[in-house]
C-alpha cells in the first residue's frame, strides 16, 4: 500500500507533462524535470536518511517515512510556482527514499529464503500495481480536473497507506549501523558495485521512455499506460517465482534483452493503439520481471547488510531515473521523439553487455579464487 501510494505519485509525472507545463507556461522537457529532480533526491537522501534513522524501530520508521510523503505532497499540490513545486518533490523523496528499502528489509526479515523472491516481489508489487492503476487514474484525473487534483489523489494513498501500515505490519527489528560510512561499505564489493550499475543502466533506459512516452506516441495515453502497468503487475510477480525457481541470472538477461527489443520497438507501437497496447503489455512484464532478481542479488552478496544493500540498490535505481529524466528531456529537445527513442536504446543495449561481462555466479567466483 506504501510503494502503491508512492510509485503513484512519482510514475504519474509521465502522464501530466502536458498539463504540467500548460499550467506552469514551462516546456514539457521542464516539466519533466519535476520527475527528475524527485529521482535526484531520492538517491542521495536514501544513505544519508538510512544512517539518521537506523535506530528507530522499523514500523515506526515506515509511518514517519508515509508522513513525509503525504506532506511533501500536500505541499506540492498547493505550491504556486515551478520552484516551489520543484522544492517540495525533495520533501516528497525525503519520504519515499526512507519508506520503500525499509519496507524491503521487513519483507526479507519476515521470510525464509525459499520464499524470498515472491516476498520481495509483492513488496515492490505496490509499485507497479501503482503503474496499472494509479498512474492512468491520475493522468485521466490530471487531464479533467487539473494535475493539481491528481496530487491531492497521491496525498489521499499515502494517508490510506499510513493507516495500513499502523494497522498490520509487525514490529521488526534488523541490526542496522548508524555510521554513514558504513551506508556506503558494499560499494568496495565488485559483486554489489555491479548490480548496482546494472540497476542504474536499466531504469535510465525503461524510463527515457516512460517519462516522455507522452510525446512517444500519438494514441490514448491513459490506455497506453494501463497496459504498461498491468504488464508490470504481472512481470513482478512471475519475476519473483521464476527467480526462486530459476535464479537471477536467467530472469536478468531475459528482462535486460527482451525490454531493449521492445525500446527499440517503440514507433511501431505508435502505427495503431491495439499494437500499441500489446506492445505496452509486453514492454511492462519483461521489463519489471528483473526487480525481484535484482533484490534478490543485493540480498546474496550482503547477506550481513541486507538493510544497507537494498538502500543503495534503490539509490541506484533513483538515479537512473535521473539520468533517464535529464538525458531524455535533452534529447526530446534536440532530435526529437527519434532521439529519445534511440537513446533508451542505446542505455538498454548497454545494460545487456555491461551485466553479460559483470554477472558472475557464486560458483564462477569461487572458480575465479
Amino acid at each position: 500500500m506504501g510503494n502503491f501510494a508512492i510509485g503513484t505519485g512519482m510514475f504519474v509525472t509521465a502522464g501530466l507533462l502536458p498539463p504540467i507545463s500548460q499550467d506552469l507556461h514551462i516546456s514539457v522537457a521542464a516539466a519533466g524535470q519535476i520527475a527528475t529532480v524527485f529521482a535526484l533526491a531520492y538517491a542521495i537522501l536514501s544513505p544519508v536518511l538510512a544512517a539518521l534513522t537506523a535506530r528507530l524501530p522499523r514500523k515506526r520508521l515506515l509511518m514517519l517515512a508515509l508522513a513525509v510523503f503525504i506532506l511533501g505532497n500536500l505541499l506540492t499540490a498547493i505550491a504556486p510556482t515551478y520552484p516551489l513545486i520543484m522544492a517540495t518533490r525533495v520533501i516528497a523523496a525525503a519520504g519515499a527514499a526512507m519508506f520503500t528499502p525499509t519496507a524491503s528489509g521487513v519483507a526479507n526479515a519476515l521470510t525464509s529464503p525459499e520464499r524470498r523472491g515472491r516476498a520481495l516481489a509483492l513488496v515492490m508489487g505496490g509499485l507497479t500495481v501503482s503503474s496499472a492503476l494509479g498512474v492512468p487514474l491520475g493522468t485521466w484525473l490530471g487531464a479533467s480536473a487539473g494535475w493539481r487534483a491528481t496530487i491531492w489523489l497521491v496525498v489521499g494513498l499515502g494517508v490510506l497507506g499510513l493507516i495500513g501500515v499502523a494497522a498490520v505490519v509487525p514490529e521488526v527489528v534488523i541490526p542496522s549501523s548508524g555510521r554513514l560510512r558504513d551506508r556506503f561499505a558494499p560499494l568496495a564489493d565488485r559483486r554489489v558495485a555491479a548490480v548496482l550499475i546494472t540497476q542504474l543502466l536499466m531504469f535510465s533506459a525503461g524510463f527515457t521512455a516512460y517519462t516522455y512516452i507522452g510525446s512517444l506516441l500519438d494514441l490514448s495515453l491513459p490506455a497506453v499506460l494501463w497496459a504498461w502497468g498491468l504488464g508490470g503487475i504481472i512481470g513482478n510477480q512471475l519475476g519473483g517465482r521464476l527467480t526462486d525457481a530459476y535464479g537471477p541470472r536467467r530472469m536478468v538477461f531475459l528482462s535486460l534483452g527482451a525490454a531493449t527489443v521492445f525500446l527499440a520497438l517503440t514507433p511501431v507501437a505508435n502505427l495503431a493503439l491495439p499494437v500499441a497496447l500489446v506492445w505496452a503489455f509486453l514492454w511492462g512484464a519483461v521489463g519489471w520481471l528483473v526487480a525481484p532478481a535484482q533484490q534478490y542479488r543485493t540480498v546474496a552478496a550482503v547477506p550481513d547488510s541486507v538493510p544497507v544493500g537494498l538502500g543503495l540498490l534503490s539509490s541506484a535505481q533513483y538515479v537512473g531515473v535521473f539520468v533517464a529524466g535529464v538525458t531524455g528531456g535533452l534529447a526530446l529537445e534536440w532530435y526529437g521523439r527519434a532521439g529519445v527513442i534511440v537513446l533508451a536504446t542505446a542505455f538498454g543495449a548497454l545494460s545487456v553487455l555491461f551485466t553479460a561481462v559483470t554477472y558472475r555466479t557464486p560458483a564462477q567466483v569461487a572458480t575465479a579464487r
